[in-house]
């Protein structure tokens, strides 16, 4: 009997103690819970997420993985509101905060499922056309999300699955005292702004942007009167007015990084469909095209067709490379200026055009001073403003590393000069358009960009006719397409000033060769991976249309190759 009643004791006795663990643990109003991810069943290595509850406020590390991110995001509990956090440098802090009320409610289904040894419910939430499967307790004191977003205060959510594939999940709850460190957070002197402002903020936080040009007039015919040539950061006019250019420092590329080139465009004055383009100037060689801007056109080497018509600065020579196109956009007809002068039922006009395209591969990636330049054909005092900028996106994956690359501008018949009397592209006739390009050794994953449009805005013009366009290397036919657009009429809300036609149609609707009246003309990319270095003789055909009385057709094509360097 003596036996039992020691047996029982002892019992007993570990029974509370476990007891009082269990209920210490359970009640505890600090701990940390850390999450694991799995992707399609594969655990992601060395990445893992921790939550710190501390009397009601939650806040987040990610461990493992470097992170870019300024922003920080909490759950205050107490108050029922998610609060987001950004820091930009030292002067800047803003901070949005949310309502639980306002986040999507879940539907809470019958399933239970054991998680760490705590029953979980599951819970199913429709965000953004994606299936949220949550798992959360409610048998513990502390509450919160490893997601922000999702559930922010349903319990303790320690599983969620989104669209059967991507799972975060609790791998340890650790109840104890939190350190200073983990409780390092000032919300103080931020900023409350809302959620559009705060989102813009964050979104912008991320990636570098270089202004280059900022609501500047591209006209014809002003009194211009440049800064002192040659300084950096200044804008210049050329060209009567229709070239805008600016030195500036093109920061390192590194690996992965991702850079966009954004032009923002609306008429001034300009009724009708102009060319556009986004340049570098090569400085590399004793000649450039600044030479033309500053003191003439007739400063760059001048290349003859057979027929001994004369083209000035549209292929590269030992001592000269013509203007690096980074992108060819054509405005529309009249955007934002004669919004109110056309006004129909049901068109709602926009009210600028953004023009962008990644340009990664077209620039110098170590770092160096370069001339941008913008062009806009017109004839008009008003003309078209612009804003130009570039846009640098780090890479997903942190690279000190840079490529060594080689990238050479070889043709452009863009007559960038056009109102400084640089002739149009009509070499074409009985001809092609030939150049002679040495390729240094070591080179690979060699390649052409090429941009081709037809003009001539007739209807047999070459505006509005499939032409074969045929790239030959050493007389050797590489790659040969018909550029054409025939989506024009998509953008038909960007252009307000387009007649329309007795069938109903607009002249913006029409399809054309390879330009759409606001839009940006998307290059060929042509694989010379099997190219040998040294010297070769590049040919470009295109049956041009012959002129009728005062018209004429022409065509704008550059070629720009790129290669790396073998490490």
């Amino acid at each position: 009997m003596k036996q039992k009643l020691k047996y029982f004791t002892q019992s007993f006795f570990l029974l509370s103690i476990f007891s009082s663990f269990i209920y210490s643990q359970t009640n505890l109003n600090k701990a940390v819970v850390e999450y694991s991810f799995r992707n399609n069943s594969k655990l992601a290595e060395n990445v893992s997420l921790k939550m710190f509850y501390d009397d009601g406020f939650v806040s987040y590390k990610m461990e493992g993985r470097i992170s870019k991110e300024k922003e920080s995001q909490f759950l205050d509990l107490e108050n029922k509101q998610t609060l987001q956090l950004l820091k930009i440098g030292d002067n800047e802090k803003y901070i949005f905060r949310k309502s639980f009320s306002e986040y999507e409610e879940g539907t809470i289904t019958n399933e239970t499922e054991n998680i760490l040894g705590y029953n979980c419910k599951k819970a199913i939430f429709k965000i953004k056309s994606n299936t949220i499967e949550v798992w959360y307790t409610d048998e513990l004191k502390i509450k919160g999300t490893p997601t922000i977003s999702i559930a922010p205060g349903l319990g303790l959510v320690l599983k969620v699955i989104r669209n059967n594939d991507y799972e975060t999940f609790a791998s340890k709850i650790d109840f104890r005292e939190l350190s200073t460190d983990e409780k390092k957070y000032n919300l103080e002197n931020a900023r409350e702004v809302d959620n559009k402002t705060y989102l813009r903020k964050l979104i912008d936080s991320r990636f570098k942007t270089i202004p280059i040009f900022e609501h500047q007039k591209i006209n014809f015919g002003d009194t211009i009167v440049n800064p002192k040539l040659d300084q950096a950061n200044l804008t210049y006019r050329f060209s009567k007015g229709t070239v805008l250019l600016k030195k500036l420092l093109l920061p390192k590329l590194n690996n992965g990084d991702i850079v966009f080139a954004e032009v923002s465009q609306w008429s001034n004055g300009d009724a009708y469909d102009r060319v556009g383009s986004l340049f570098i100037i090569p400085n590399e060689t004793d000649t450039t095209f600044l030479d033309a801007l500053k003191f003439g056109i007739n400063r760059i080497p001048i290349y003859k067709d057979i027929n001994g018509n004369e083209f000035q600065g549209v292929i590269s020579t030992k001592n000269y490379e013509p203007p690096l196109e980074l992108m060819r956009f054509f405005t529309p007809f009249g955007v934002r200026k004669f919004n109110d002068y056309t006004q129909i039922e049901g068109y709602n006009w926009a009210d600028s055009i953004i023009y962008r395209r990644e340009i990664t591969d077209l620039l110098p990636n170590e770092g160096k001073e370069i001339w941008v330049g913008i062009f806009i054909g017109n004839y008009d005092k008003g003309g078209h403003v612009a804003s130009v900028n570039f846009k640098i996106y780090p890479s997903f994956v942190p690279s000190e590393k840079t490529e060594n690359v080689w990238i050479k501008s070889i043709f452009n018949t863009v007559n960038i000069m056009e109102m400084s009397d640089q002739n149009y592209g009509t070499m074409f006739h009985n001809d092609s358009l030939k150049v002679s390009v040495n390729i240094p050794v070591g080179l690979e994953n060699m390649k052409l960009k090429f941009t081709s449009t037809g003009h001539g805005g007739w209807e047999n013009g070459d505006e509005f006719n499939k032409k074969l366009n045929e790239i030959f290397i050493d007389d050797k036919l590489i790659y040969s397409f018909i550029p054409w657009r025939d989506d024009c009429g998509t953008f038909r809300l960007s252009n307000p000033s387009s007649g329309n036609f007795e069938n109903g149609l607009s002249s913006s609707d029409l399809s054309r060769s390879n330009w759409c009246p606001g839009t940006v003309t998307v290059p060929v990319e042509i694989d010379l991976s099997n190219l040998s270095a040294g010297k070769h003789t590049f040919k470009i055909a295109i049956p041009i249309g012959e002129k009728e009385g005062g018209s004429f057709s022409s065509w704008n094509v550059s070629g720009v190759l790129i290669g790396k360097y073998k490490n």
